[in-house]
């Protein structure tokens, strides 16, 4: 992953409405989030048409399950040849080095296998359901910087987090440690269901290396002029 890019998230049930999307972007290679949501349903053949398509793609399944399941999840996704991957770091370090290692094993000759990076709490997760739900006596913050450092240990490529989370985390790692944000809003947008948001300028000045952007973009009116608010805005 080069550069820091705002990521569209393609937050549709169908290919349909994915071509839909994109047809307003004739002469753009986005870089797109594909999702659970999208992948169950429409699987593999669209990860290769948008592929085809010039895109790049984050494929965002952040799987969660025991090390040897994940090492061969891992394996199959890597042949997709997508741009960038994720776990939940809540799986534990052994988890994320097997998955890490799926990747290496199962990436075609010749090519490079993509970063993988480690979801932290989510950004609808609030301290509240931290404590009473999830049972974690940890504060947030406190808490995400204890998965960073479980991310470090299996040597992913970085995190997904929150922006607010930003600079504790890059004061503590390397600059190479990737910091991709969702939960990003335009001032004038609705948060939804996030708990956590920031706009792209706030984004930008606490030091995210990338954004996500889904319903702000792919819900507007006009989901072009919107898209080239939040570039205009991340300043990328």
């Amino acid at each position: 992953m080069q550069g820091r890019p705002l990521i569209v998230a393609l937050d549709f049930e169908t290919k349909q409405e994915v071509t839909s999307f994109l047809t307003r972007f004739p002469n753009e290679n986005l870089f797109l989030k594909v999702g659970m949501e999208l992948f169950y349903r429409e699987g593999p053949r669209l990860i290769y048409e948008l592929k085809e398509q010039g895109h790049q793609l984050f494929l965002d399944l952040k799987l969660h399950d025991i090390p040897t399941t994940v090492k061969r999840a891992m394996s199959q996704l890597a042949k997709l040849e997508v741009d960038l991957v994720n776990v939940h770091a809540l799986g534990g370090v052994n988890m994320m080095i097997a998955a890490k290692e799926g990747l290496e094993a199962g990436t075609n000759m010749g090519k490079v296998a993509p970063p993988c990076i480690a979801v932290t709490q989510l950004t609808s997760t609030t301290p509240e359901m931290l404590l009473h739900e999830l049972d974690v006596q940890t504060k947030l913050d406190k808490h995400v910087i204890h998965l960073c450092d479980q991310v470090s240990k299996a040597e992913l490529a970085g995190v997904v987090c929150s922006a607010l989370e930003v600079p504790v985390i890059q004061e503590k790692f390397s600059s190479s440690f990737l910091t991709i944000t969702p939960g990003i809003r335009r001032q004038e947008d609705s948060t939804d269901d996030q708990a956590r948001v920031v706009t792209p300028t706030k984004a930008k000045l606490l030091g995210s290396t990338g954004i996500v952007v889904g319903r702000g973009i792919t819900r507007a009116k006009d989901p072009v002029t919107a898209y080239y608010h939040y570039l205009q805005e991340w300043g990328k």
